[in-house]
C-alpha cells in the first residue's frame, strides 16, 4: 500500500517520531508504530514487516548514540547480536505463517508485571549489581529467545531486554538501555530480512518512517544518557503500562 494522503503520510512521520524518541529509553516503539500503519490501512504482516525497516533505523541510530559514549562495546556484544537476529528471523518465519495474536492473551499481564518490578525494586539505579546468569548463558538462552519473540510479534521486546539485563545480567538502567538498543537493532535486522524476502515491505513509507525514526532515537538517547536512571525507570514503567492498557483495550 504505497497511495497515502498528505495527512495520514503526516501521521505516519509524526508516529514514528514518537516511536523512535520512546524505543530509544525504555521499549515499547512498535506499539505506536504498529497500530498507525495498521490504522493507515496495512495489512497485519505488512504493518510488521514495514516496522521493522523503519526500527532499523531508531534502534541503530539509539545504538550508535549510546556506543560513542562508551555504554555499550559493540564489538564484544557481537555474538549477542547474532543470536537475537537469529531468533528473530525465525519469529518472522512463523509471522508469515501463524498470526502473532495468540501473544495477545499474555502480553498485557507480563508488561504490568515488569511496570511492577521496575517501579517497586529498591535501589535502581545506573550504577550495576550481582549478575544471576553468567554472559554466556544469557546470550546464549534468554537474547534467541527474546530475539524470536520480536520476530513474530514484536511489540515490549525492548521492556524484556530491559527487564533481562537488569534482572539477570546484573545491569544498571542506562548500560541496559544501551545493550537493548544493540539487540533490537540486531532482532529487527534479522526479522527485516526475512519479510523483505516475503516481500512485504512497503518501502516507500517505511524509510520516510525511518527518516523520522532516526531523529526521535537521537532526541530520546540523548535525553536518557543525559539524565540516566532518573528519566528511564518512569519512562519504562508509563511504556509498560501503556503497552498492557493498549493491547487490552484492542481485545
Amino acid at each position: 500500500m504505497e497511495d497515502l494522503t498528505l495527512t495520514l503520510t503526516l501521521l505516519l512521520l509524526a508516529a514514528a517520531f514518537m516511536a523512535g524518541f520512546v524505543d530509544s529509553i525504555a521499549g515499547g516503539g512498535g506499539l505506536i508504530a504498529v497500530p498507525a500503519l495498521l490504522l493507515a490501512g496495512f495489512s497485519p504482516v505488512e504493518a510488521l514487516g514495514t516496522n521493522k525497516l523503519q526500527g532499523l533505523f531508531g534502534s541503530g541510530s539509539a545504538t550508535v548514540a549510546y556506543a560513542r559514549k562508551g555504554h555499550v562495546d559493540l564489538k564484544a556484544q557481537l555474538p549477542s547480536a547474532a543470536l537475537s537476529a537469529a531468533g528473530a528471523a525465525l519469529g518472522a518465519i512463523l509471522a508469515t505463517i501463524i498470526p502473532g495474536e495468540m501473544f495477545r492473551a499474555f502480553l498485557p499481564f507480563l508488561l504490568v508485571a515488569i511496570a511492577l518490578y521496575f517501579a517497586f525494586k529498591p535501589n535502581m539505579g545506573d550504577i550495576d549489581r550481582a549478575r544471576r546468569l553468567s554472559p554466556f548463558l544469557f546470550g546464549l538462552m534468554i537474547v534467541p529467545m527474546i530475539g524470536f519473540y520480536d520476530g513474530v510479534f514484536g511489540p515490549g521486546a525492548g521492556s524484556f531486554f530491559m527487564l533481562a539485563f537488569v534482572a539477570l545480567a546484573g545491569y544498571g538502567l542506562l548500560k541496559a538501555t544501551a545493550h537493548t538498543k544493540l539487540l533490537n537493532f540486531a532482532s529487527n535486522l534479522g526479522a527485516f530480512g526475512i519479510f523483505a524476502f516475503f516481500g512485504v515491505i512497503s518501502w516507500k513509507i517505511g524509510l520516510m518512517m525511518g527518516a523520522a525514526q532516526f531523529l526521535g532515537a537521537q532526541a530520546g538517547s540523548r535525553l536518557a544518557m543525559k539524565n540516566g536512571a532518573k528519566i528511564i525507570k518512569p519512562l519504562l514503567v508509563i511504556t509498560c503500562v501503556a503497552l498492557a492498557a493498549k493491547l487490552l483495550l484492542d481485545k
